[in-house]
């Protein structure tokens, strides 16, 4: 059976960022806390925060079209990007206060400047792109946006995409040099090696294989050391489940009823790497197009710009692909074994409603490269075969869940937080933005889960985040001081250019 440790104030499940950002958040507004964190891989930021299992953008809405939809009325919605946006400035301020206390160092390792842009063929894309710019830009968190239809001007900005282009057919672009590339995996290992150097216990092959509520109020988690086959059991007052797709296994084993009627959805993806260095030399951006019908918001095509390790990097994509594991490491039998009684209604709606989802992923899975080449060459029309390889991405399980809007079965596109009634269980579901959002994502935790404290802990939460609790977009003298600020802090500011050199291929470390 094995021993019950000493009982702990927090368990984090899952070693990934938003794990390592809780537990930073935790560590700064209650240091004498004891947290212990526990990871089945060999280390932190393997899965899907991993930097080939993510796309990097640093999600502010900026570029991503399925965040702004059109109305009946032919008028732009952008409250989506506004919450987008105003969430990852929180992102952006925690890790400027981090760097500026010296809790991590070299901004440049996990962030770089990078302007983000939204591509679109086609007259009535085209008059999309123009009514979403006119919306966006009178917003203050959209500030120094800029929309172009001339063949010149977007050959200045996307040089790649744009020579060798014979089709008359309409193009339209918008460029926000405000956009970042963000490495997940760099900063989500730096987190943690700052969290085990304030004394949070962090045990790597460890796999948390049931979570039971004891008398006393505590959660019981029994962990199996994959190394030694040894089993231990460990309590907390609270429990984070942040272990990507394999939350949603470990949140029905809690037993809370509001895990209940929850199933997931797995989605893999795949990407194309250039490995040619002049091909990757010559693109600086990342570039978003519009989705095809019937594929889901995640499968946005975008040809990006990647700094890994400090070498620069071309990826387009995701192609979508299928497998019933919830990650990349998972079981072949997730899915299935994810089917309780409380949920099979649910995953059968949902499997009823979403045809055409499946019909599009089995569409995509039977794609051969040179069909993957063609879409390519949408971007890119002198794309080589031979410049480019298959690599695959993480898994995403997309939350299924009966809601008003949508009735029994919705496919959710969104990141979801599930938290027990008193707070003492909370647990991370979903994707896209997920990372990008993980700082305010985690304050909505401690906000749900320790109210009792969160007027003790206001001052040191703005402290660390000025804007906290206050919109940004209607206070554009904070907006413009915190991006001076944080530019300043990361590293961000004036080197949004085109940079020549660069390294590959990005193979090597697949």
């Amino acid at each position: 059976m094995g021993n019950i440790q000493t009982e702990n104030n927090v368990i984090l499940i899952g070693a990934g960022i938003m794990s390592a950002t809780l537990g930073t958040l935790l560590k700064e507004l209650a240091p004498e806390w004891n947290i212990k964190v526990f990871e089945k891989l060999e280390g932190p930021g393997k899965e899907s925060s991993h930097e080939l299992n993510n796309a990097g953008t640093g999600h502010a809405a900026l570029c991503e079209l399925n965040y702004t939809s059109e109305k009946p009325d032919g008028s732009i919605d952008i409250s989506k990007a506004i919450k987008v946006n105003e969430q990852f400035q929180v992102s952006l301020q925690f890790w400027s206060y981090l760097v500026n206390r010296n809790l991590i160092r070299n901004p440049q390792e996990f962030i770089m400047p990078l302007p983000h842009m939204s591509m679109v063929q086609g007259e009535e894309n085209v008059e999309f792109l123009k009514k979403r710019f006119k919306a966006l830009s009178k917003n203050p968190l959209f500030e120094g946006m800029e929309y172009s239809d001339d063949p010149r001007t977007l050959m200045d900005w996307i040089p790649l995409i744009m020579q060798e282009r014979k089709s008359n057919e309409p193009i339209a672009a918008t460029k926000s040099d405000a956009g970042t590339d963000v490495n997940f995996g760099a900063l989500t290992r730096m987190l943690f090696d700052q969290l085990e150097s304030q004394d949070v216990n962090v045990h790597y092959n460890h796999s948390v294989e049931d979570i039971k509520r004891t008398s006393d109020g505590s959660w019981e988690v029994k962990v199996l050391n994959v190394v030694s086959g040894q089993v231990e059991h460990h309590k907390a007052k609270f429990v984070f489940i942040g272990g990507g797709g394999g939350s949603i296994h470990l949140l029905q084993k809690s037993g809370i009823p509001e895990g209940k009627r929850i199933g997931g959805f797995p989605v893999s993806g795949i990407f194309m790497v250039c490995n040619n260095p002049d091909v990757v030399a010559q693109h600086h951006a990342k570039v978003y197009g519009k989705a095809k019908v019937g594929a889901p918001p995640m499968s946005v095509p975008h040809l990006d710009t990647r700094f890994i390790d400090n070498e620069k990097s071309l990826l387009f994509g995701p192609f979508a692909g299928f497998s019933p594991r919830f990650l990349k490491t998972g079981s072949l039998f997730d899915l299935l074994n994810s089917v309780k009684p409380h949920n099979v209604m649910t995953m059968l709606a949902a499997g009823a409603k979403e045809m055409p989802l499946t019909k599009y992923l089995i569409q995509q899975v039977s794609l051969s490269k040179e069909q993957r080449m063609e879409e390519l060459r949408e971007f890119i029309p002198d794309a080589k075969s031979e410049d480019w390889d298959l690599i695959v991405a993480g898994q995403r399980v997309q939350v299924i869940k009966d809601t008003i809007q949508g009735g029994k079965g919705t496919l959710q596109f969104g990141t979801e937080v599930i938290t027990a009634s008193d707070g003492s269980i909370a647990a991370l579901l979903g994707a896209s933005p997920g990372a990008s959002t993980a700082v305010h994502v985690m304050l909505e935790v401690i906000k749900k889960c320790f109210p009792e404290l969160m007027l003790e802990w206001e001052p040191k939460i703005r402290e660390m985040i000025p804007s906290y609790g206050v919109s940004l977009m209607e206070n554009p003298q904070l907006l413009r001081d915190i991006h001076v600020q944080t530019a300043r802090t990361l590293g961000l500011a004036g080197k949004n250019k085109l940079t020549p050199k660069t390294k590959a291929p990005l193979l090597k470390q697949a």
